[in-house]
């Protein structure tokens, strides 16, 4: 027998209706009524960590764009080579529920003296960072092709592509997480990075989650025609 989600949370945000269900040992993060995420697997927030780690050789500073439930927060805190990661979640509520209703998932990670939470839009926090990080990792909404919030879009562009490859230091990794294989984005991405790799994750339902790994070029010229 299914157990039936119970709503945990619920507030409106700028962005719209945010909610928190808890069904059965899961919980679920629904944004105006489209699912987002849930606790009951979590491998392909994992794995887009892990896929950078393994291919850096000093990834001592990691930035995160998205905090979600806080599996790849987990993971990159567990190499101990990692001196600092930052997290840009803009829903502040988000990171509340990790002190609260979500702590036994995030697992108090929150509480490492190496995380530093940033409240704020991703792109907004992009701009400033400029070559800063060895690994950026990506996990915003849906992925390229299917945006609940329509302004997340353009993180996926060209330009947005060029902002998120230029927060990461030359020689870094950039990777990010989309629910369904894009080779339009694919593409985009072979424009500014190198050694793109492409990872399927099986997801329980449906077409696999994907990973999408690539290097900065040590070149000046960060993207290619």
């Amino acid at each position: 027998m299914t157990d039936r989600p119970v709503v945990v949370a619920r507030v409106t945000t700028p962005r719209g209706e945010l909610v928190l269900r808890r069904a059965g040992d899961a919980h679920e993060l629904i944004e105006d009524g489209t699912f987002l995420m849930d606790t009951r697997d979590g491998r392909s927030e994992r794995r887009l960590v892990e896929a950078a780690l393994a291919r850096h050789q000093a990834p001592h500073d990691v930035l995160i764009g998205g905090l979600g439930m806080g599996f790849s927060l987990v993971a990159a805190l567990r190499d101990p080579r990692v001196r600092r990661v930052t997290v840009v979640e803009i829903e502040p509520v988000v990171v509340e529920w990790h002190a609260t209703h979500l702590r036994p998932v995030s697992r108090g990670a929150l509480d490492d003296p190496r995380v530093r939470i940033v409240v704020d839009d991703l792109a907004s926090h992009l701009v400033g960072a400029s070559s800063a990080y060895d690994i950026v990792c990506i996990d915003v909404d849906n992925g390229p092709e299917w945006t609940v919030t329509g302004a997340n879009t353009a993180l996926y562009d060209d330009a947005g592509t060029g902002l998120v490859v230029g927060a990461a230091r030359r020689g870094g990794l950039v990777s990010v997480w989309a629910a369904a294989a894009s080779p339009r984005y694919e593409e985009c991405l072979r424009r500014h990075l190198e050694e793109v790799a492409v990872i399927e994750v099986p997801a329980a339902r449906g077409a696999p989650d994907v990973i999408y790994v690539g290097r900065r070029p040590d070149a000046e010229a960060a993207a290619r025609p």
